[in-house]
């Protein structure tokens, strides 16, 4: 193997007497004896090229991808189908190794790909401005936080127990490195109470809720919005995007924030990421929006064109005082959104989320009429719903998992009740 590596015997001798040592010993000499290794380690004997790619395919087999099971997982993350198209579209080179669009003149094909993508969720939120994409669903609502605090002049959030518990932690990070004040809305049977359990006041900057919520339960946004404007308060909420589809757009109903992950428009699980996190606002709060927001212009001959713009609100021009200190962005994924949105069109996308809703309603009644099984909310939902197991739930995922069936997730891991 000394082909493979860096250094000869000769370059290292000529690097120690350069910097007046004798030996790698003495490189490592402040290491404590009793942690440092004496001995060589216990390695199995070198293997060549063709050996150990057989050795590591023996260890890739023991791990198992959606792929080899039927997938019925939700809490945040879904195993959507994704045309072939996508992925053959966004792999292209253009696309796939594409640097920030910062010049506008060589960069078209990268800012239309993402104006289109933002002009694709402002119809699907009813917003009025969204940016180049976030994170994921979590760093989009953690922001939205910020944002709403930075505009109200407030330093405290309501925050709805029916919100993603991953998304709430996020923001409780958020928060306490920032002296922000989030106050949770206890669900009660399923959903959020109207009244928002009696704690909105003059000192909240917003109320920050999610349809459907982590549970699945279609909420029921407009009272709650028209609450928080009362309180010159601001009205977040984190969406299912494929549940647009059929449901009212949060824009419709004075939203003036809207999130969300947008994993299962085009993206696979891959792993946990990368994921796809949507930021949409009203008109006011346009520039106060974090990240990059692309728009459409006409040049010096009166040609169409798309550059990045309201850029003074971004790190690379405000610094410290931008309004974010994201100033990267998904693309990658927010195109794979845009593609799968194109690729299916409206009837299609309302197609989908159909099939979404008609095969978990069938999927409810299977399991209701299951004894030990209960569905937990009498509740409207969309793809995902909680179901009440009267056995060890432990060994029913496991024997579920050894069938190739992955279910769950397990929501005694955020909530004892």
């Amino acid at each position: 193997m000394d082909h493979y590596l860096p250094h000869t015997a000769e370059d290292i001798r000529e690097m120690f007497f350069k910097i007046g040592v004798q030996d790698f010993s003495e490189l490592i000499q402040t290491i404590p004896p009793e942690i440092l290794l004496k001995s060589k380690l216990k390695l199995a004997p070198a293997l060549s090229e063709a050996e150990a790619l057989t050795h590591l395919k023996k260890i890739s087999y023991l791990n198992r991808s959606e792929e080899c099971y039927t997938c019925f997982m939700g809490g945040g993350a879904y195993d959507h189908f994704v045309p072939s198209a996508v992925d053959a579209i966004i792999s292209r080179s253009e696309f796939y190794t594409a640097y920030t669009p910062y010049q506008a003149e060589v960069s078209q094909g990268t800012l239309q790909a993402i104006y289109e993508y933002q002009s694709l969720i402002c119809n699907l939120t009813g917003m009025d401005a969204v940016n180049a994409s976030h994170y994921d669903g979590a760093t989009a609502i953690a922001e939205a936080m910020y944002l709403a605090c930075n505009h109200t002049r407030r330093d405290k959030v309501l925050v709805s127990e029916g919100v993603h518990p991953h998304y709430r932690a996020a923001m409780a990070t958020y928060a306490h490195a920032s002296g922000l004040e989030i106050e949770t809305i206890p669900l009660i049977d399923g959903i959020t109470p109207a009244d928002l359990d009696g704690k909105l006041d003059d000192s909240v900057a917003a109320v920050v809720l999610q349809n459907p919520n982590f549970l699945g339960i279609i909420e029921e946004l407009e009272p709650m919005i028209v609450a928080a404007h009362e309180k010159k308060a601001l009205g977040v909420v984190s969406v299912d995007p494929i549940s647009l589809a059929l449901l009212e757009p949060p824009g419709a109903i004075g939203a003036d924030v809207v999130t969300g992950e947008g994993q299962g428009l085009g993206n696979a699980l891959n792993f946990g990421g990368p994921y796809l996190g949507i930021f949409a606002v009203a008109k006011p709060l346009m520039r106060k929006l974090p990240g990059r927001i692309v728009g459409a212009t006409s040049d010096a001959q009166g040609r169409r064109g798309f550059v990045m713009t309201l850029q003074t609100r971004e790190q690379h021009i405000r610094r410290d005082k931008a309004t974010s200190n994201i100033c990267t962005n998904q693309s990658l994924c927010a195109l794979a959104a845009c593609v799968t949105l194109e690729l299916l069109g409206e009837e299609g996308f309302k197609e989908m989320a159909d099939l979404c809703l008609q095969k978990a309603h069938y999927l409810a009644d299977a399991i209701a009429k299951i004894d030990g099984f209960e569905i937990a909310y009498d509740k409207p939902y969309f793809k995902e719903f909680a179901v009440r197991y009267e056995g060890d739930l432990k060994r029913l995922l496991r024997y579920l998992s050894d069938k190739g069936f992955i279910v769950g997730p397990d929501l005694g891991r955020f909530n004892d009740d």
